[in-house]
C-alpha cells in the first residue's frame, strides 16, 4: 500500500463519519484490527459496532479532518467533531489519530484526545470536576461501552 492509497483510504474513513455512515467506516477494519482512544479499547467487528452506534445517535454533528502524514501502510489524521452530546450538551472535540494499514483495511488505530476537556463539555459539572482521574475516565467508558452493546475496556 503506497502513501496515495493510504490518504484515500484515510479519506474515504473520514468523509464516511462527516456524513455519519457507521456502516461505511465499519468495512474499512480489518476482522482483527484494534481500536484505543480515552473511553473505547476494541478489537475487531465491535469497532465497526462502536462506529456504528456513535454515528446514529450524534445529533447536530459535524466534522473537519485534514490528513496530516500518509505514508506507505500508516498516516495520521487531525479532525474535530462538534456535537451535541446526549442531545444537549455541546462538544468540541480534537483528535488526532494514528492509523496502521494492512492491505487497504485498517488494522490499528490509536486515537489521542483531552478526555478532561471532553468531559467538561459533554458531562457538565461532574466532568469538569473529576474528569482528570482515571476512575471517572473509567467510569465513563463503562456506561458508553454498555449503552452501545459493546464489551467493557479491560482495565
Amino acid at each position: 500500500m503506497n502513501a496515495s492509497e493510504t490518504r484515500a483510504t484515510l479519506t474515504h474513513l473520514y468523509d464516511a463519519l462527516a456524513r455519519r455512515d457507521g456502516e461505511a467506516m465499519a468495512a474499512l477494519y480489518a476482522p482483527d484490527a484494534s481500536f484505543e482512544d480515552p473511553v473505547f479499547q476494541l478489537k475487531g467487528a465491535d469497532i465497526g459496532r462502536m462506529w456504528i452506534g456513535l454515528t446514529r445517535r450524534a445529533r447536530d454533528f459535524a466534522v473537519s479532518y485534514a490528513v496530516t502524514e500518509a505514508q506507505a501502510g500508516s498516516g495520521r489524521v487531525e479532525l474535530t467533531a462538534r456535537y451535541l452530546f446526549a442531545g444537549r450538551r455541546p462538544v468540541v472535540n480534537v483528535i488526532r489519530s494514528q492509523i496502521e494499514l494492512e492491505e487497504g483495511k485498517i488494522v490499528r488505530q490509536v486515537d489521542h484526545f483531552d478526555f478532561p476537556l471532553w468531559a467538561a463539555q459533554a458531562l457538565g459539572l461532574p466532568g469538569k470536576l473529576f474528569g482528570r482521574f482515571v476512575w471517572f475516565r473509567r467510569a465513563v467508558s463503562r456506561r458508553v461501552t454498555r449503552e452501545l452493546g459493546l464489551p467493557p475496556r479491560p482495565v
